[in-house]
C-alpha cells in the first residue's frame, strides 16, 4: 500500500505525504551526524546488512624474506586474514500512534517533526550505549601505575595500546588511538590542559567536544557505562552497522490515532579487542 493510504483525512494529501517522506529521510542521516560511535566505528564491512551479518577482516602482520625465496618457492607470502562477523541480531522499533484531535494542535508538519525527532534521539542514545558497552565488555581492563596525576593516568594508557604488538600490529600510531572519558574525567583533564600556560586547550567540534592530549583524540562523552572512567581503543575496534526499514502509516483499529515510524536492525561486536582497555568498574552492561 502507498505510505499515506491509511492515514486519517488531515494527513492525507501531498502535504502530509511529502513531509512524512522528508522526515523520515533525515532520521538516519541525522543519527550518523550526531553520534560519536559513527565517528569511532569500523567502517570497513563486507557483505549486505539485509543476509543477516556482515564481515570485517583483520588481517596478520607480514614479514620480509630474504631476497630471491618467492622466486624459489614459485610463489610470494599467503595474505592471512582472520575474519570477524558481525551478525545482525539485534532489533528495535520506534512507533509512534498520532491522534486526529493531536493533528488539529500541531499541524500535519509540527507533529511529524516531533515524533521522528523523538525517535531519533531515541536511536541515537540506542547506538551509543551499545556500541561502549561492547567496548567495554571485549576490552580488557587498565589500572595506572600508582596514584597518578591525571595527564600522567591518561598518557599510561594511551602507551598502554600505543606498545601493543601482536600477530596484527606492531605497535599503533597515536593519530589512530582515541580516549573517551566520561565527564568528570574529562573535565578534570581539560582543567588541567587549561591550567597550563599558553595551552590550546581542548577544541569543539560539531555536537562533540573534541580535542587532543598528546597526539591522541579525546572526547567527553554521557553514554559510557556507568562507572567507566574512560576507554582508549582505536579507530575502528568495534563494529556496528546499521539498517532501518519504514513502517507504512496504518490506521490503529478501532481508534481515531495513525502509528508510523521505523524499525532499526543492527549488531555491534568488537573486531580488534586487544586494542581497547578501559577503566573503571561498570555498575551494570
Amino acid at each position: 500500500m502507498a505510505r499515506i493510504d491509511a492515514l486519517s483525512i488531515k494527513l492525507q494529501g501531498q502535504e502530509g505525504n511529502d513531509k512524512l517522506a522528508e522526515e523520515y529521510g533525515k532520521v538516519i542521516n541525522n543519527v550518523m551526524a550526531n553520534t560519536l560511535s559513527t565517528r569511532l566505528k569500523n567502517q570497513n564491512l563486507s557483505g549486505q546488512p539485509t543476509a543477516g551479518t556482515v564481515e570485517a577482516k583483520r588481517f596478520t602482520n607480514v614479514s620480509g624474506n630474504t631476497y630471491g625465496t618467492a622466486r624459489t618457492a614459485g610463489e610470494g607470502q599467503k595474505i592471512k586474514a582472520d575474519p570477524v562477523v558481525i551478525a545482525i541480531n539485534d532489533d528495535t522499533e520506534y512507533l509512534s500512534e498520532v491522534e486526529e484531535k493531536d493533528l488539529m494542535m500541531y499541524g500535519v508538519g509540527g507533529l511529524i517533526e516531533r515524533q521522528m525527532g523523538e525517535h531519533q534521539r531515541g536511536l541515537e542514545a540506542e547506538l551509543e550505549d551499545k556500541f561502549f558497552a561492547e567496548a567495554v565488555n571485549a576490552g580488557t581492563e587498565f589500572t595506572p601505575t600508582g596514584t597518578p596525576s591525571i595527564e600522567d593516568e591518561i598518557e599510561e594508557a594511551i602507551q598502554t595500546v600505543e606498545k601493543t604488538k601482536n600477530s596484527y600490529v606492531r605497535g599503533v600510531p597515536r593519530n589512530m588511538i582515541n580516549v573517551v572519558m566520561s565527564n568528570e574525567y574529562y573535565g578534570k583533564l581539560r582543567n588541567k590542559i587549561n591550567s597550563i600556560s599558553n595551552s590550546n586547550g581542548l577544541g569543539q567540534v560539531k555536537n562533540y567536544e573534541e580535542g587532543t592530549f598528546n597526539n591522541t583524540k579525546v572526547f567527553s562523552s554521557v553514554f559510557l557505562p556507568e562507572g567507566i572512567n574512560y576507554i582508549v581503543m582505536i579507530d575502528g575496534a568495534v563494529a556496528q552497522p546499521v539498517r532501518t526499514s519504514e513502517y507504512a502509516p496504518k490506521k490503529v483499529e478501532l481508534s481515531d490515532a495513525t502509528a508510523f515510524g521505523f524499525f532499526a536492525y543492527k549488531g555491534t561486536k568488537a573486531v580488534t579487542p586487544d586494542l581497547i582497555i578501559y577503566n573503571g568498574e561498570a555498575v551494570s552492561l
